[in-house]
């Protein structure tokens, strides 16, 4: 690794307050009721936020190429297994518990 990648100390506190302005709209956004957006709304500043914290606290921006397949990858493998787990989930159909035997 190069070190001309090295983030001045401005972009560190740019970073930093935009988590923390995320972080103020995750709380006041908790507190709004928006029906069954509530969790994607949620999910989807996590992502940015988890985005930000990636790219420049664990210098993943400047990065070659093989992290970036094994980055990518990963994610590949998180959305199939979720797919699966959702895919069996959706085509369950709900069972009535079997009778007491005995009683």
């Amino acid at each position: 690794m190069s070190l001309d990648h090295i983030l001045t100390p401005r972009a560190y506190l740019t970073v930093f307050f935009m988590l923390l302005v995320l972080t103020a709209v995750t709380v006041y956004v908790a507190f709004i009721d928006f029906g069954a957006w509530s969790t994607p709304v949620a999910m989807a500043i996590a992502i940015i936020k988890a985005t930000l914290v990636l790219l420049y606290f664990m210098h993943l921006r400047y990065s070659d190429g093989l992290t970036w397949l094994v980055i990518v990858s990963s994610f590949i493998m998180l959305v199939a297994l979720v797919l699966i787990t959702l895919g069996d989930v959706f085509t369950r159909t709900m069972t009535t518990a079997p009778p007491a035997l005995g009683m």
